[in-house]
């Protein structure tokens, strides 16, 4: 007797199998999403072991692996070197996520002819196109100058036809636009849908893990901001990238910013700063003009007779390796209920109530009955513990109505007992701030530097400090506390 076939429902949502039809997923939740198909089961493994197809597979000692095999492919572009931690790793899968028309199409084909350029890179590339026809990929190329010799293009979202390809040409880097437009016939479950997302990028993800080669994949996200599928897509690669548009905080100039939220080669600390024109994207040398492009731009003599306005205060962080400067805006307004809040989306709001809360305990300064309201210019948010003395000058500047000194750069954490603790790298950022025309900065003393006795030392350019600890030779106020740095600061 002929053995029936398994007959399953798959969830169309999130790909959990069930062997009888149920109104509502229980792993999802969505209602009406069970469709029927075949079992996944018997199609993978156990039929090709049945057949006795598969290798046994062995393992190996760790010391007999070579090194090179986990060298990393130079992109060609420097900014996404950055965010990767260098390059992009072989046997890696990269998922970068965004918003329809935010570049990301650009992104992977600028990727593409950008490692062929480098003189270390050895292969080819494959570009595969599920959204886009072949012609309009070479409009594309050739709007943006780019040469494509060696770039291999294949239009379609079929995995069979797609591994069959790969399987031909080896390619050393997999360029897949999009990850929603993949499908196969063993997934089991219609196109377009999470289930095929996870069955096809797996395949492809496992491919590059056996040989030398480096997937790339772009998907799109949801309103929310996340990228549509499931969160387990975001599990079986090796990094995840956000691309991200900035462009209200920089005026006339297109911006983009590239975060990982995910890299097991890397940091998650780096960011990437694009900006798109005619000629695609391109990288930003120096990210703080963009933040802080009206005060740069003005005259030398304009700024130094106009302060800068009531609650405005120019922050020195760290953004990974980088240091930026940027604007923070602080605006205090009597509450509107009984109760006082903080309204802050581009720094932590708890940071913030943190900071009032010191203000209020050392300074006595009144903000129990205030609504606080916290801007970054430039839209970056900022998560980096630098940003609280400047936070906290902003806010007090803007409840006493005392402008700020507009050349001068402010960096240091505040500790709930009114102390300015030191940071790490602030010769860097003393360095950055100069560079911009700064002429002030104020800081916590270094932790290697005895304490004066007057708190608003300038350090001479031939003081002995450590580089790493210490800021370079250059002018700065250094203070232990917030009443100090009020006083340096507002006089």
């Amino acid at each position: 007797m002929k053995k029936k076939a398994d007959t399953v429902f798959i969830c169309s949502s999130c790909g959990r199998e069930e062997a009888k039809w149920l109104g509502r997923c229980p792993e999802c939740g969505e209602w009406n999403s069970l469709v029927e198909g075949s079992s996944s089961k018997g199609k993978g493994g156990d039929q090709r072991q049945a057949k006795g197809q598969r290798a046994i597979p062995k393992s190996m000692p760790l010391s007999s692996i070579d090194p090179l095999e986990g060298k990393r492919i130079d992109s060609g572009i420097s900014e996404l070197n950055r965010v990767l931690g260098g390059g992009i790793m072989k046997h890696s899968a990269i998922l970068i996520g965004g918003e329809p028309g935010i570049g990301k199409s650009t992104l992977l084909l600028q990727t593409a002819a950008g490692a062929l350029g480098t003189s270390g890179f050895k292969g080819r590339v494959l570009y595969i196109s599920g959204e886009e026809s072949a012609g309009q990929v070479k409009m594309r190329s050739d709007r943006l100058g780019l040469k494509t010799e060696n770039i291999e293009i294949f239009c379609s979202g079929d995995l069979d036809e797609i591994m069959t390809i790969i399987m031909a040409i080896k390619p050393v880097l997999i360029m897949v636009d999009s990850a929603q437009t993949l499908f196969s016939n063993e997934a089991g479950s219609s196109k377009g849908t999470i289930n095929q997302m996870k069955y096809c990028s797996w395949e492809l993800i496992s491919w590059v893990k056996e040989n030398d080669a480096a997937l790339l994949l772009s998907a799109h996200v949801t309103k929310d901001g996340q990228i549509s599928g499931p969160k387990s897509l975001e599990h079986m690669v090796d990094t995840v990238l956000y691309f991200e548009d900035f462009t209200q905080g920089s005026g006339d100039i297109d911006t983009r910013f590239l975060r990982p939220v995910k890299n097991r080669f890397g940091s998650t600390d780096e960011i990437g700063i694009f900006t798109m024109g005619e000629k695609g994207l391109s990288t930003v040398e120096d990210p703080s003009l963009l933040f802080l492009e009206q005060r740069v731009n003005s005259s030398s003599a304009d700024t130094a007779a106009s302060p800068l306005p009531p609650g405005i205060t120019t922050a020195a962080v760290l953004e990974g390796s980088r240091c930026l400067l940027v604007e923070i805006q602080a605006l205090t307004v009597p509450a509107k209920g009984a109760v006082s809040r903080v309204y802050s989306d581009r720094i932590d709001s708890a940071r913030v109530s943190r900071v009032a809360a010191v203000l209020e305990k050392h300074l006595n300064l009144k903000l129990a009955d205030q609504d606080i309201y916290i801007n970054v210019a430039g839209g970056i948010k900022i998560a980096e513990v630098g940003v609280e003395l400047a936070l906290a000058c902003a806010i007090y500047s803007a409840r006493t109505n005392i402008p700020a000194p507009a050349k001068t750069a402010i960096a240091g954490e505040l500790s709930l007992a009114g102390e300015v603790r030191p940071l790490r790298r602030l010769s860097g950022r003393l360095r950055t701030a100069r560079n911009l025309g700064f002429t002030g900065f104020l800081c916590p003393l270094p932790a290697a530097q005895p304490e004066p006795a007057d708190t608003r030392q300038v350090l001479s350019p031939n003081a002995k400090s450590e580089e790493a600890e210490s800021p370079a030779s250059g002018e700065y106020s250094g203070v232990r506390n917030i009443k100090e740095a009020v006083k340096v600061l507002f006089g």
